[in-house]
């Protein structure tokens, strides 16, 4: 990989693809976090794969510049550390959440994820992508979708879905959005001086520019 993407209203996800085909995704970065984790660890074949779960924009960084100044800068050094374990805690529990949750609390809580991630109500991506990261059947996803706009949480069009009630649609998560969520925010905000120097505009601009995140079905 020589580029490192930290999304601005995108959201990526990592996923493990299996041995017949199918795959399933184990963690989800969006505009807290950077694809280039594992990157400032030198590790050069990583095992699973990285892919644009909702379109939108990142900026992009050569790793040989990001890891130049993780080697200098004690501030990105905690800040990436701390979101590792962002990733860690995030990964664990949609283990647990994929074996333990029904399709419906899955569904609600990853387009929250999503709709958290971006910063905007409307997320761009389809019922089929929804259901391979869930490694559920995209008949599944149709229905429950439709269930949910039936009762007025969400809006879906083509290639889109937009949030209309979110305290509704928190109300039929599982606990597991909720949980990853305040985990997040608990370890990210406990060095906000750190966060806030690495991504000031100024040193983003300086360092990166901007890049388009298509998912595959734009593609």
């Amino acid at each position: 990989m020589q580029y490192a993407y930290f999304p601005i209203s995108a959201t990526v996800s990592l996923v493990q693809n299996m041995e017949d085909g199918r795959s399933i995704e184990v963690a989800a970065i969006g505009r807290e976090g950077t694809t280039g984790a594992a990157l400032l660890a030198d590790i050069e074949v990583l095992a699973w794969s990285i892919e644009v779960q909702c379109a939108g924009a990142a900026y992009r960084i050569r790793t040989s510049a990001l890891k130049k100044q993780f080697k200098r800068s004690d501030c990105l050094r905690r800040l990436v550390m701390l979101y590792v374990q962002v990733l860690f805690t995030r990964s664990a529990q949609l283990a647990a959440c994929h074996r333990h949750h029904s399709v419906e609390q899955q569904l609600c809580r990853w387009i929250l994820d999503a709709v958290d991630a971006t910063l905007d109500s409307t997320i761009e991506t389809t019922q089929q992508r929804i259901a391979d990261l869930l490694c559920v059947r995209r008949e599944g996803i149709t229905a429950f979708v439709g269930r949910l706009q039936k009762a007025g949480l969400i809006y879906p069009t083509r290639g889109r879905i937009k949030v209309v009630n979110r305290q509704g649609l928190e109300a039929r998560a599982c606990e597991c959005y909720a949980l990853t969520k305040n985990e997040a925010g608990r370890l990210l905000s406990s060095y906000p001086s750190a966060r806030a120097a690495f991504c000031r505009p100024q040193y983003v601009r300086s360092r990166a520019r901007s890049a388009a995140f298509r998912s595959k079905e734009s593609n």
